[in-house]
């Protein structure tokens, strides 16, 4: 950013809270430097500029001290200082990767309450997914993508697991023929990893995912065998194994009333294995209807995920935070949606028809034999609606909206029967934030103490 001294700059309206010591932690909304630590000089600095004033002459009023005009100017660069009387936007184009969900079967050896998928022993025939990679890659060519993000589950995915492997590969001749990028993650309850579904990890390339929902029992009673057993033994000597061949798997933990008293104890045993991991919430759907011990309070949830994150902060991890503790926000980047609904994402079943969510995966409106599957998902106005978080009412004004983004739509019209609001969430969420951000600017003090704006002599 160009600083022209001529020019007024003040304070952004931003979020900021002590940290440690003389440290402060500072986070600007509606900007895109994320997490600021400001040692007391540069707060100081920053609080020079509660009115507008031209960078000599704050200078001037502090008596210019070494090294605060380079403190002020990256003040400036991070967005914590700016123009008076400008308005801030967040800086997005369009999205550059279409994310494609690959239902490759609709079996699974668990029964898990929450799920929102009527299980048949259906299963995607290779013929059906070269097919369905040919859609996509046609829509990511119309659309002008850059990447293609493979998602491929279930069901239980590695139930089809010689299936994945050959439309990967597939997808993967048919990016390097289009010169695209190609992402793919296997999505997977870990349940049955024998040493060949391994070794297929390790010479793929493909990434995976494994739900993980507790310690022993916490972990049981919500995610069942078919036979009513537990899996947690069995997942437990898979990621042992995983890791021992050099396979890191990502965590995704659904959290639900059963599992609540567990989350912290969850959070410790993922952190010591050194397993990264996303907290996500429990949403509603038709499936999961008949069980009543799985919705929890407001209170409840804050409580909990408060005590997970002082477990967090105990043990802080080298990598960021912000984009997976805390439900769909993502404090990393800030974004009009929460997801890519309508957008850049696609769901196909096992039989090549086509959805918009994957929550929704029995309402179809393309097939994989149109031209273009996603035109026809961005074009619908009548199944699951996915609007800017500006077009909200009660998001449109928050300080926060570009880091929720107003929350899962499927849920919100599931409360509300309405897109056009603010998530059933959105007291949880912004209880929650100030929570996320300090053990983000924990970590990177701990981990990178050079982010630091300055070190101003008084």
């Amino acid at each position: 950013m160009t600083k022209n001294n001529l020019v007024p700059y003040g304070r952004a309206d931003l979020f900021v809270a002590p940290l440690l010591d003389n440290l402060f932690y500072a986070f600007n909304p509606l900007g895109n430097a994320g997490v600021v630590i400001l040692d007391e000089a540069s707060q100081q600095l920053f609080d020079g500029f509660q009115r507008p004033s031209t960078i000599p002459a704050a200078l001037n009023s502090l008596n210019n001290p070494p090294g605060a005009a380079a403190a002020i100017r990256k003040l400036i660069d991070l967005q914590l200082l700016i123009p008076a009387g400008c308005q801030p936007a967040i800086q997005s184009g369009p999205p550059q990767t279409l994310t494609a969900w690959l239902h490759v079967t609709n079996a699974c050896n668990l029964r898990c309450p929450y799920c929102y998928l009527h299980k048949t022993p259906e299963q995607m025939e290779l013929a059906h997914g070269r097919l369905a990679i040919d859609a996509i890659f046609r829509s990511a060519i119309n659309n002008h993508f850059r990447r293609v993000k493979m998602k491929y589950a279930g069901g239980e995915a590695t139930l089809n697991m010689k299936t994945v492997v050959v439309l990967h590969q597939y997808a993967h001749e048919l990016a390097e023929k289009h010169n695209l990028e190609l992402d793919g993650v296997v999505l997977s309850n870990g349940v049955s990893f024998g040493p060949h579904i391994i070794n297929i990890f390790r010479e793929s390339g493909l990434r995976l995912m494994i739900s993980l929902d507790g310690v022993g029992a916490v972990h049981d009673s919500q995610r069942p065998l078919r036979n009513g057993g537990g899996s947690f033994a069995r997942i437990e000597r898979n990621l042992q194994n995983l890791q021992t061949t050099g396979i890191l798997p990502t965590i995704s933990v659904t959290i639900t009333n059963r599992n609540l008293p567990g989350l912290a104890e969850t959070v410790r045993y993922l952190l010591e294995r050194q397993l990264p991991f996303s907290l996500n919430f429990y949403r509603e759907n038709d499936c999961a209807g008949s069980f009543t011990d799985l919705a929890y309070s407001d209170q409840e949830i804050i409580a909990t995920m408060q005590a997970a994150f002082a477990v967090i902060e105990e043990s802080l991890p080298p990598y960021s935070l912000l984009g997976s503790i805390l439900d769909r926000t993502h404090l990393d980047t800030p974004h009009e949606r929460p997801c890519g609904v309508g957008q850049n994402y696609l769901v196909i079943d096992q039989n090549g028809q086509i959805a918009k969510c994957h929550m929704e995966i029995e309402r179809s409106i393309a097939n994989i034999q149109v031209a273009d599957p996603l035109a026809l998902l961005q074009a619908d106005t009548i199944h699951l609606q996915n609007p800017s978080v500006d077009e909200k009412e009660g998001c449109r004004d928050c300080a926060w909206r570009y880091w929720c983004a107003g929350g899962c739509p499927a849920l919100t019209y599931r409360i509300t029967g309405r897109y056009d609001v603010k998530s059933p969430n959105c007291h949880i969420y912004q209880a929650l934030f100030p929570a996320v951000l300090r053990l983000e600017a924990l970590r990177i003090l701990e981990h990178n103490r050079k982010s630091l704006v300055s070190d101003v002599d008084d």
